[in-house]
């Protein structure tokens, strides 16, 4: 079992930055890959970026990749994107989740077993 709690969220003008976090409990966390996705209203919940077991592979939404980074702290169980050069498009409600299986990152959400509650993050033109 893995609880997810994400935090970070807000509003922020196009062109900021803003940082993420994902605090993780449970035995499994260490060893699970870690996805950021994102739900706009009225939008299906896409992939944005994961991060392996280890916190060595990443990867990213074509949206996502040179705009944000994801890291993780696997003493301090935490996942965090540092998201910058934000745009209006990005405003969506974000959520972590858990994927146990240790092969190559995986960008379906119905392949992630454990999910956080979400956060907001909202952009201003």
């Amino acid at each position: 079992q893995v609880q997810l709690v994400e935090s970070g969220g807000g509003l922020v003008q196009a062109g900021g930055s803003l940082r993420l976090s994902c605090a993780a409990s449970g035995r499994t966390f260490r060893t699970s890959a870690v996805g950021w996705f994102r739900q706009a209203p009225g939008k299906e919940r896409e992939f944005v970026a994961a991060v392996d077991w280890i916190g060595i592979s990443t990867y990213y939404s074509p949206s996502a990749k040179g705009r944000f980074t994801i890291s993780r702290d696997n003493i301090k169980n935490t996942v965090s994107p540092q998201m910058s050069d934000l745009k209006p498009e990005d405003t969506a409600v974000y959520y972590c989740a858990a994927d146990s299986y240790r092969g190559p990152l995986r960008t379906g959400a119905p392949e992630y077993a454990y999910w956080g509650q979400g956060t907001q993050v909202t952009v201003s033109s």
